[in-house]
């Protein structure tokens, strides 16, 4: 459930697009448990092929590889769902477009699919800037649906924040 207070991913797509504006930057995303709806949400602005460049959906492990050249052995040592993999993510989708900032997500959205170490609602975002590439490792509840959209929300809001320091 969004807190009351919360904006709206319609919101934060619109402050996206202006900070990016304003710093002549062009964004991508790559996506895997999101199936492409943080670029979907920032698409759905009029205007949005001003500051969005493009959106990779790399749902499997080799999509991961061939389209943002992820290290396949990371897959083995850490798992789709790690840190190292969304820091690669993110660099590739950098790499394999004009952009100068990407977010990039990786996790279990479920139903089904967890683990002990990686319980359904682990994501693990990583978001790349001129000023160096950040990850964070987060958990979020309920079902898939609800964990999905909640990755979209914290992608976009903690893009604004790194973009605003």
């Amino acid at each position: 459930m969004a807190h009351a207070n919360a904006p709206s991913t319609r919101s934060l797509c619109r402050q996206l697009a202006q900070l990016l504006q304003t710093q002549h930057y062009l964004l991508t995303t790559a996506e895997s448990c999101t199936g492409g709806l943080i670029a979907a949400a920032c698409t759905d602005l009029a205007g949005s092929s001003v500051w969005f460049e493009r959106g990779f959906v790399t749902y499997s492990n080799a999509a991961k590889t061939e389209l943002l050249g992820v290290d396949a052995q990371l897959f083995a040592t850490e798992g789709a769902v790690s840190e190292a993999v969304a820091r690669a993510m993110a660099k590739g989708a950098l790499r394999h477009s004009q952009a100068q900032v990407a977010l990039a997500v990786t996790g279990v959205a479920g139903p089904g699919g967890g683990s002990a170490d990686k319980p359904v609602g682990t994501v693990w975002l990583a978001w790349a800037t001129p000023a160096g590439t950040t990850a964070s490792r987060c958990w979020f509840p309920g079902p898939r649906s609800a964990v999905r959209k909640a990755t979209v929300r914290h992608a976009l809001q903690q893009m604004l924040q790194l973009l605003q320091a």
